[in-house]
């Protein structure tokens, strides 16, 4: 399948976090996402504004898309409510799952519901670690600036890697 190179971020911290980003990987390739590949899982300390909550677990995809931003978008909120996310939660609270829309090809882009690349890579160690592990030399495409630079600043956080989500034939 031709499409554009994207960037996801899954996160869970409740329930059986590890079989949620396996389910949520899974209902993205049926609603036809294209897996290209699948960083090593993390298990993440809360950031942001609410941190009395339990750890996460993260990891990143590197997926191809046919369809526009916006369209990976509504699939990525699509599964999150498949699998117990509830739109109206707490912004930054304990979620079953989460599903970020990171990079999206070269696109710069904004609009009232996103932003592109997504405003809170550069803060985030368990988005930078999984993204880098996939692609050590990626660059944001609105000011070119290759990610790996902005890893020491955010070193403090917690971030420990678990192993592979996926088997290396792609099995769950």
């Amino acid at each position: 399948m031709l499409g554009t190179i994207a960037y996801l971020g899954l996160g869970s911290n409740e329930g059986d976090r590890l079989r949620a980003l396996r389910l949520a990987l899974d209902r993205l390739v049926a609603k036809g996402v294209e897996l290209e590949a699948v960083s090593t899982v993390y298990e993440t300390e809360p950031q942001g504004e609410v941190r009395d909550q339990p750890d996460f677990l993260n990891a990143c995809a590197h997926v191809r898309y046919s369809g526009d931003a916006e369209s990976l978008l509504d699939l990525c909120k699509q599964v999150e409510r498949e699998l117990g996310r509830n739109p109206s939660g707490r912004r930054h609270g304990p979620r079953p799952v989460d599903v970020d829309l990171l990079v999206f090809g070269d696109l710069v882009y904004r609009s009232e519901r996103l932003v592109l690349p997504h405003p809170e890579i550069r803060s985030r160690r368990f988005v930078l670690e999984p993204l880098l592990e996939l692609e050590p030399t990626l660059t944001l495409p609105d000011d070119g600036t290759p990610l790996r630079q902005h890893l020491s600043a955010v070193r403090e956080q917690r971030v420990v890697s678990l192993g592979p989500l996926l088997q290396r034939d792609g099995s769950r």
